[in-house]
């Protein structure tokens, strides 16, 4: 009997965050140290700076002007991201005092106030046979909302822990928004070249993130991270990061269902008001936390695995609702935003 999965369905495991993890390892066996650190910190910067740059090339204004019309899906979005998950984090540390070290509690917290995804949001969204412009115009608000939000309530939940000083604003602007401005300045003369060549840029993109979490866990190395992460709070961790994931799915849809958005919109608020960005994340650790950044962006990586398997089971779930219908609305084939997450 044939499958009855829709096409575009996301895997079980991403094959990202296998390299990821593969990276991780990289770095526990072959850390790079002394001049060879500070190469790879280097070397770390420039391509968060070209992550940016990108971004700011891929954006298209408007378009991203033009689904503003769907104003309670994205104020739903919007509100999930960066009111409810923040609350749940603050929540869990509250109710579980101790469960997590200070490193992780502070990643934790950083999780929470990281932007929504573009990629995976809009690959679930089709697979369910969602909204997916509302879903690619929603991870874009998110990604622009986030620039100046992340950094400042990471600043106020995580507080020193960040380093975020009158200097560690301009580092962050120098690193992030600026990039990102001037790609939006140069998107008229480069927007068709990374257009064509998306795919090959694409690797770029991961190649750089990637680049980023070598040097930060070679950094942690020194610093002796694994010694921190003891079994009890690696499965303290994921049990916090499980709550975490199905408050934000069941508190995304409720909400929708009373903002009486139609099925396809709702399925696109659940799939963007629940994702946390792996590709916007990552490199804003490394700017805020530095050489602690290892430890910092743990729960990030961990809790992007657990929301595609939980995703991509849901969307499986809701797609076959769909089988026989009218297809949904569609958008632009490329969303603005790297793979990856």
């Amino acid at each position: 009997m044939k499958s009855r999965r829709r096409p575009g369905l996301p895997a079980f495991v991403d094959p990202y965050v296998a390299a990821l993890v593969a990276t991780v390892a990289l770095a526990a066996l072959l850390p790079a140290t002394g001049a060879a650190q500070t190469a790879t910190r280097t070397a770390s910067e420039a391509a968060i700076a070209l992550l940016f740059l990108l971004y700011g090339v891929r954006l298209s204004t408007r378009e991203a002007l033009a689904g503003l019309r769907r104003v309670r899906l994205h104020v739903l979005i919007l509100l999930s991201t960066f009111v409810l998950f923040p609350l749940l984090g603050l929540a869990a540390l509250r109710l579980a005092p101790g469960l997590l070290s200070p490193q992780l509690a502070a990643g934790l917290l950083f999780l929470c106030v990281v932007p929504s995804t573009v990629q995976s949001s809009v690959a679930l969204t089709a697979a369910a046979g969602g909204d997916i412009a509302a879903a690619i115009c929603a991870g874009t608000y998110s990604s622009l909302v986030g620039l100046a939000a992340t950094p400042l309530l990471a600043a106020w939940l995580i507080g020193p822990g960040t380093g975020l000083s009158a200097d560690g604003l301009l580092r962050i602007a120098g690193q992030l928004l600026a990039p990102f401005v001037l790609g939006q300045l140069l998107r008229p003369r480069l927007g068709a070249f990374v257009t064509r060549n998306r795919r090959a840029l694409g690797f770029l993109d991961r190649g750089s993130i990637l680049l980023v979490v070598y040097a930060a866990f070679s950094a942690g190395m020194e610093q002796g991270i694994w010694n921190r992460v003891t079994p009890g709070r690696m499965l303290g961790l994921l049990a916090v990061l499980a709550v975490l994931l199905a408050v934000a799915l069941t508190g995304t849809h409720a909400v929708a269902r009373l903002a009486r958005l139609d099925g396809p919109a709702r399925t696109a608020a659940v799939f963007c008001g629940s994702q946390k960005s792996l590709a916007n994340g990552l490199p804003m650790a490394a700017v805020l936390f530095g050489g602690r950044a290892a430890l910092a962006v743990l729960p990030l990586m961990l809790y992007h695995q657990m929301q595609l398997m939980v995703c991509a089971a849901l969307a499986g779930r809701w797609s076959r609702r769909v089988i026989g219908e009218p297809a949904p609305r569609t958008a632009p084939a490329a969303p603005p935003a790297p793979t990856g997450g």
